[in-house]
C-alpha cells in the first residue's frame, strides 16, 4: 500500500514510518524539517524499504503533485499542531494545511486521511469528575483548540461532500525515544536528569496528564488507516500521572529536587483521555504503563 506521512521526520511520524516500512507499505514523507530531523528518520533510511523523503510544505503545490504522482490509498497528517508554537498564525497555518492536503486527497482520489489533533485543546476545562474525557463532547479550549475544532469539521465535510474517509485520534501527552528535550515533559525531564539539572516546573507540578507511549500510539495510528472512519478518537491511556510523580519515577531517588515556577496561564490543573472509543473502533488499547514507559526512555534499545 502507498501511503503518505506528512511530518513524517518528527517524533511521532518517524516512528509511524518505522512500522509502516517494517509491514511492507511504500512510505512518502513529506516534512519541512522544522522541527522534524533527518536523524529520527535514520533506522528507515538504513533499512533501504521503499522510503522517500521529500523537503516540502504539505500546503504547496509541489505536495500536490506528489499526491498526483504516488497516488497513497492512505495520509497521515502529523504535522498540523505545533506544540510551542500557539500564535493565532500558526493555528491559521494548521487549518490551511488541513485544507490543502484535503484538496490534493480529492483532487487525486485518496481514500482516507489520518489527523493528529491535540486532546487537551479540544476539551476546554474539564471539571475532575468528567476525567478522563471521553469524544462526545468537543469544547475547544483557546485558538488552538478551535483551530483544532475547525480541523475536524472539515475533514467531516469533506467526509460528506466527497467520500473521503478520516480518523482524527487525539493524542493525549505521548513521550518515547527521539522526543526532542522540547518536546514533551519527560524529554524535558529526562533531559534535567541527564545534565543533572533541577528542572524548573510549571507551577507546583500536582497537575496531572495522561502519558501515552509512543509505540502504542503507532499502533493506534496503524489501525486507523483502515478503522475508525468518521470519527474523533482518544489516544491516551485515562490514568492521571502528576509531573513531580513523573520526576520521580524517572529519578529514582536520584537528581536534584524540582523548582516550582509560575504556572502558564492556559495550565489545565488535570487531565486524561478515555481510550473506550478506541477499544470499540480500532481494537485498540495502550499497553504500556508509565513506569515501562519510563524505562525504555532510560535505556532505549
Amino acid at each position: 500500500m502507498n501511503v503518505v506521512v506528512i511530518g513524517g521526520a518528527g517524533f511521532i511520524g518517524s516512528h509511524l514510518v518505522d512500522r509502516l516500512l517494517a509491514e511492507g507499505h511504500v512510505v512518502d514523507v513529506i516534512d519541512t524539517l522544522s522541527p522534524g530531523s533527518l536523524a529520527n528518520l535514520a533506522d528507515a533510511r538504513a533499512t533501504r524499504g521503499p522510503l522517500k523523503i521529500h523537503h516540502l510544505d504539505a500546503s504547496s503545490s509541489e505536495a500536490d503533485s506528489l499526491f498526483g504522482m504516488r497516488r497513497p490509498e492512505v495520509v497521515y497528517h502529523l504535522a498540523l499542531f505545533d506544540r510551542h508554537d500557539r500564535s493565532a498564525q500558526a493555528q491559521a497555518q494548521a487549518f490551511s494545511s488541513a485544507l490543502a492536503t484535503l484538496e490534493s486527497a480529492r483532487r487525486h482520489g485518496v481514500s482516507k486521511v489520518v489527523a493528529g489533533v491535540p486532546a487537551s485543546s479540544l476539551y476546554g476545562q474539564p471539571a475532575a469528575s468528567a476525567l478522563p474525557m471521553k469524544e462526545s463532547e468537543l469544547v475547544p479550549r483557546g485558538v488552538r483548540g478551535v483551530a483544532a475544532r475547525a480541523v475536524v469539521d472539515l475533514l467531516t465535510t469533506y467526509r460528506e461532500r466527497h467520500a473521503i474517509e478520516f480518523t482524527a485520534l487525539a493524542f493525549s501527552s505521548v513521550y518515547g525515544p527521539r522526543q526532542a528535550p522540547s518536546g514533551g515533559v519527560v524529554a524535558a525531564l529526562h533531559e534535567a536528569l541527564l545534565t543533572d539539572t533541577a528542572p524548573t516546573l510549571d507551577g507546583d507540578g500536582r497537575q496531572t496528564r495522561d502519558f501515552v507511549y509512543i509505540d502504542d500510539v503507532v499502533d493506534a495510528l496503524v489501525r486507523a488507516g483502515d478503522r475508525g472512519s468518521g470519527l474523533v478518537i482518544n489516544v491516551g491511556t485515562g490514568v492521571q500521572t502528576t509531573i513531580r510523580d513523573l520526576w520521580t519515577a524517572l529519578r529514582g531517588g536520584a537528581g536534584l529536587d524540582p523548582i516550582s515556577g509560575p504556572p502558564r496561564i492556559d495550565d489545565l490543573p488535570r487531565f486524561a483521555v478515555s481510550p473506550v472509543r478506541a477499544r470499540i473502533h480500532l481494537g485498540w488499547s495502550p499497553w504500556t504503563d508509565v513506569s515501562t514507559g519510563l524505562r525504555r526512555v532510560l535505556a532505549p534499545d
